[in-house]
């Protein structure tokens, strides 16, 4: 109510004086959390650089990069006992606009002045630096109930250069504190990122840069062969928590229960900046076909009666995907380049239409179901425990013992 009578005040004392009145507040706003530091005027510069060296979505991470370790306790004051929502994870290189499209699915309100992005992207000045954004995973509650999930880019140089040592050993833990070559964990980061979004994630997005880039297509065909021991996340919970008082770190006292069935999120490839002759229905064509024969043999292709599922065509364009109702994946969809306001370039559909299209359709399909009803708060506490069955998978230690011995791998 208070909001309210601040806002016609506002805009009666703009009617008097002449001015237009304010723009309406945004329809949706970022969950702050208590401590959050008021927005800054103009003329307060010392507030505006404190938000610059602390922005507010550092408050939200899920997964330091440091210590390789889930921060589940920072996300729990905004997860309720709510059984109806739905998780999305994105994976991808660096620059490929995975940030961009959580904003789009959270629902974020561009015109929107002073509002902080829910998810970091990219300025001019860290592509210019070749840096990276988003450290470790964040993690945002939508009003739909979407749980976003962001992850640092896989395949990252500034990623490798920020966890190697001046010996070549790398700063982070990524299997029980041994200590591995930085190239080494690198990759294996990546693996276990795709490996715990796969595990955790109702739609998982893939997301490479231009179309005949396939990196993104062979990480998860390996997500694929090293996701073992990794139960359904709604086989984890117990049905009660005795002698907790508060937070998670007493109230995780989950063991599997009902087995290890597995579970595996719904794939949508996303291809991202393509050109106009890379999205001529003979290229789309024969990126489809591609996509299909590659994962033909890959769990991630099953429909929900544990039987293949032939892909469906879409009759409203080349450059659209067709989310099938019973289709786990893989799904594709292309996003054109992003061209300046006033380019005169000619494209089949612009960049913003197309983001609007995919969102429509992602908040429409029907993702992996998990096999039980399980809360948001459940879901997080069986993620904690997820993680740590992957930071500890002996298919993932086994598989590094070979790249190490083989040297097979990005170096």
């Amino acid at each position: 109510m208070a909001n309210g009578a601040s806002s016609s005040a506002a805009s009666s004392s703009s009617s008097s004086s002449g001015l237009p009145p304010p723009p309406p507040p945004p329809k949706i706003l970022l969950a702050k959390p208590p401590s959050a530091p008021r927005l800054a005027r103009d003329d307060d510069s010392s507030a505006a650089a404190s938000r610059s060296r602390n922005p507010y979505p550092s408050s939200l991470n899920f997964l330091s990069a440091d210590s390789w370790d889930l921060l589940p306790d920072r996300v729990l004051p905004f997860l309720t006992e709510n059984t109806d929502f739905t998780v999305v994870g994105v994976i991808g290189p660096p620059g490929v606009g995975k940030s961009t499209i959580l904003n789009e699915l959270y629902g974020f309100e561009t015109s929107s002045p002073g509002m902080p992005l829910p998810f970091v992207v990219q300025s001019d000045e860290s592509k210019a630096m070749a840096r990276h954004c988003t450290m470790g995973m964040e993690l945002r509650v939508s009003a739909e109930r979407l749980i976003l999930i962001d992850s640092q880019p896989v395949f990252s140089p500034s990623v490798l250069l920020d966890m190697m040592k001046p010996d070549g050993l790398s700063t982070i833990p990524v299997l029980n504190g041994e200590s591995l070559p930085a190239d080494l964990a690198h990759e294996l980061i990546g693996i276990q990122l795709g490996v715990f979004l796969a595990s955790v994630c109702n739609v998982l997005l893939v997301v490479s840069e231009g179309i005949h880039d396939y990196s993104m297509w062979k990480l998860m065909l390996t997500v694929d062969l090293l996701k073992h021991g990794l139960p359904d996340p709604s086989l984890l919970t117990p049905g009660h928590f005795q002698g907790c008082s508060s937070g998670l770190d007493k109230e995780n006292k989950a063991d599997v229960q009902g087995g290890t069935e597995d579970f595996l999120a719904a794939l949508v490839f996303i291809h991202t900046k393509l050109r106009v002759e890379d999205l001529s229905p003979p290229n789309i064509s024969l990126l489809r076909n591609a996509l299909t024969q590659y994962f033909k043999s890959s769990t991630f292709i099953m429909s929900d009666n544990g039987s293949s599922s032939e892909r469906q065509t879409d009759s409203s364009g080349p450059h659209v995907a067709k989310f099938g109702k019973d289709f786990r994946g893989p799904d594709l969809f292309f996003l054109p380049l992003k061209l300046r306001e006033d380019s005169q370039k000619i494209q089949f559909e612009s960049y913003s239409s197309m983001l609007g299209k995919l969102r429509d359709q992602l908040l429409s399909m029907h993702g992996r179901p998990f096999a039980k009803n399980i809360a948001e708060r459940d879901w997080l506490r069986s993620s904690a425990k997820i993680w740590d069955l992957v930071k500890k998978s002996p298919a993932i230690a086994d598989y590094s013992k070979i790249l190490q011995k083989s040297g097979l791998f990005r170096k």
